[in-house]
Parts: structure tokens; sequence; C-alpha cells
């Protein structure tokens, strides 16, 4: 199975929240075509998130999977960590106040 870009990824899973007017955006540029990628969700409330894909070791498939939640500092300190480890990786950014993030929405677990 051919897997897609890291940028590839990314454009299209903006291009869904933009469709859904959620605001996004790319918080760190990772590597454009196997850098992994962090989805933080800000709901505007000094609260976040962030997102990981990972694997079900079960079934194969991808799936997302929570890193972090709380406070928004303390997410993004997590994400820093994350990014201290892993210079390749891409940040993407989205703003909810209702906390949709659409990854569980079908084709953005590919």
């Amino acid at each position: 199975m051919t897997r897609l870009t890291a940028q590839f990824w990314v454009q299209a899973y903006l291009t869904r929240l933009r469709l859904n007017d959620i605001q996004g955006f790319v918080v760190a540029h990772g590597d454009d075509t196997a850098g992994a990628v962090l989805v933080k969700l800000n709901t505007l409330d000094g609260n976040a998130s962030v997102y990981q894909r990972s694997f079900d070791l079960m079934t194969g498939a991808r799936l997302w999977i929570e890193l972090s939640r709380g406070a928004e500092a303390e997410v993004d300190a997590a994400i820093e960590r994350q990014r201290r480890s892993d210079p390749d990786l891409w940040v993407i950014e989205a703003e909810d106040r209702q906390g949709r993030h659409l990854l569980d929405e079908p084709g953005l677990s590919e």
C-alpha cells in the first residue's frame, strides 16, 4: 500500500479544517516525506490537547492517540519535548472552541 507523504497529509488536513470553518496552522514544518505529525487542538480557553498518529498493534490500523491534555502551557511543553527528540516532526495547530479536530473522520488516519 502506498503511503502519503507527510506534506501531502498536512495539506489535506488543513484543507479539511478550512472546509469545516476551523482555523489550522503549521507551527513546525517537519520532513516533507516521512516526518511524523502532531496535532494540537487549542480550544481557545487556556486548554489544549495534542494527538499523535500511532498503530493499533492488534489490527495494524492507524489511529490517533492523545499524548497530552490540560493547560495550554503544559501541552506546549510536551510538544517541545517531542520536537527536541525529533527535529523532523510536524506540528499542526487547530483552533476550535467546540473542540473539533476531525482526526476521527474517514481519510485522516491514512
